[in-house]
């Protein structure tokens, strides 16, 4: 469903700010690190149901880069009882990253046919699932 509250320019807006103006310093770093956290937990949390996106577009559409990478490390890090959609985070093509018969890539599996995305050698179609926000100029 999204964050009616966010747009994607306005949480970058912000958190590009907020890292601007972090320096070196060992807290400071720590900040930085929880600042590209929260730009990806805020940026996710836009993904609708019955939608995708890969590793690279989320890192992108937060204002990170290119930190795919950093994207798949981070959210294997999520509480187990986390609400943000992580199942919707697929690898480049729509490969589903997480192995058949893991219990993660099990859920992953099911709560994505749950929402009506279909699952072909496992792989999502992007064209049809994936996510395109709407960017607003202004």
């Amino acid at each position: 469903m999204g964050n009616p509250g966010f747009t994607l320019q306005t949480v970058n807006a912000h958190f590009f700010q907020e890292a601007r103006d972090v320096t070196d310093s060992t807290a400071e770093t720590e900040s930085a690190a929880q600042i590209r956290r929260t730009a990806l937990y805020l940026t996710l949390a836009q993904v609708p149901e019955g939608k995708v996106v890969s590793y690279g577009q989320l890192a992108e559409l937060a204002g990170l880069g290119r930190a795919a990478r950093w994207v798949g490390r981070t959210l294997s890090q999520l509480p187990g009882d986390t609400k943000l959609p992580w199942h919707r985070v697929l690898g480049a093509g729509g490969r589903i990253s997480l192995p058949v018969g893991s219990p993660s890539g099990d859920e992953q599996r099911a709560r994505l046919r749950t929402e009506g995305i279909s699952i072909l050698n496992n792989r999502v179609d992007i064209q049809r699932h994936g996510w395109r926000p709407v960017e607003h100029s202004g």
